[in-house]
């Protein structure tokens, strides 16, 4: 597809935006996208005005807690013992000094974690299942401990097994059960 405004280039850059509640598209290849004001996200320039992707991580690690509290003084502050790094360091670049960081500024991280992605526990394809997660007193990966089940919780276990024996019989009364337990809980 060629650029809608040269008619010369490959349109590079796509640019929807809705006027007067009707869907306006735009294809523009990268000199007429600049000339216009547009640019690509990952490239810095549209985030330089931000201060650079960094900035904006560093945003993140920052948080208000962050932003309240007066820095340290330097002999105060912790430091990664493999790189150097100070967590202010690292909240104004966004950017970890080495591996050792994550590490050394667990505790300042989970919280950023939990606020980035909704939980500070990775639970992967499968929830509960066989999700690995990072424990607060031991840096190894562990499996997470299944929870114990709840009565609700066999009772669809059972009927998924009854169902899958085509014992459907036992399936009916384990459904029966399952509807009287979930409309009293």
């Amino acid at each position: 597809m060629l650029c809608q405004s040269c008619g010369q280039r490959p349109a590079t850059t796509h640019i929807k935006s809705i006027v007067n509640g009707q869907l306006a598209e735009t294809h523009l290849c990268a000199h007429c996208a600049k000339e216009q004001g547009y640019s690509n996200l990952l490239d810095g320039s549209l985030l330089g005005s931000f201060g650079g992707f960094g900035s904006l991580l560093g945003g993140l690690l920052a948080g208000p807690a962050a932003e309240a509290a007066p820095e340290a003084a330097p002999q105060q502050v912790k430091r990664c013992p493999a790189c150097g790094a100070s967590f202010p360091e690292i909240s104004r670049s966004g950017q970890m000094g080495c591996a050792q960081c994550y590490e050394t500024f667990r505790a300042q991280l989970l919280p950023v974690i939990q606020r980035i992605h909704g939980a500070a526990r990775h639970r992967g394809k499968s929830p509960g299942g066989s999700a690995l997660r990072v424990t607060e007193q031991n840096t190894q990966l562990a499996p997470a401990p299944q929870p114990a089940e709840t009565p609700l919780e066999e009772k669809k276990r059972l009927l998924k097994e009854a169902v899958a024996a085509q014992d459907f019989e036992q399936a009916a009364v384990l459904r029966d059960q399952i509807k009287e337990m979930e409309s009293h809980g």
